[in-house]
């Protein structure tokens, strides 16, 4: 019997459950948060489009649009990574939403523009700087988790 035999089996046994686990947290905590950043965009796409308008990126004609389309995304998105259907394409394009707001809040932050990210709600505030830094840093902290759980999705094969 090789030494520590019984204690690698139990190691991997206890480092498989808990990375399950993670990835449950991670699959859940991003489809949760797709989901309720979504529905006041939903409610109210009119003042999304406004805050589409305020980043000053977006060509006029498409403001409209993307006010309709982005949040109808977010939320088929975080409802299919939480109930496991089609996760691997539902975290792929949550990553590339993720990294296209990183790059528009980054952006608009660099060259010192006041504007309202609308990541959750409507609402403005006094310091919108501030909470876009903080938009920025929890994009980013999203961002890596859903990088994380999709090079770590478990696939599901048929048998030949």
């Amino acid at each position: 019997m090789r030494y520590g035999g019984k204690w690698d089996l139990k190691y991997t046994k206890m480092k498989n459950n808990l990375k399950a686990v993670v990835l449950f947290a991670i699959k859940l905590g991003l489809g949760i948060v797709f989901v309720y950043s979504s529905f006041h965009k939903i409610e109210d796409p009119a003042a999304f489009a406004k805050i589409l308008f305020g980043y000053d990126i977006f060509p006029h004609i498409s403001i409209n649009v993307l006010a309709i389309i982005v949040p109808f995304v977010e939320l088929t998105c975080g409802f299919c990574l939480i109930f496991g259907l089609f996760p691997r394409s539902a975290v792929w394009i949550i990553n590339v939403m993720l990294i296209l707001f990183i790059l528009l809040i980054g952006f608009n932050l660099i060259r010192g523009h006041q504007f309202d990210c609308g990541c959750f709600s409507s609402l403005s505030t006094q310091d919108q700087t501030r909470l876009n830094i903080y938009s920025l840093l929890r994009d980013v902290v999203l961002l890596w988790a859903g990088i994380y759980y999709m090079r770590n999705i478990p696939v599901l094969r048929s048998k030949p």
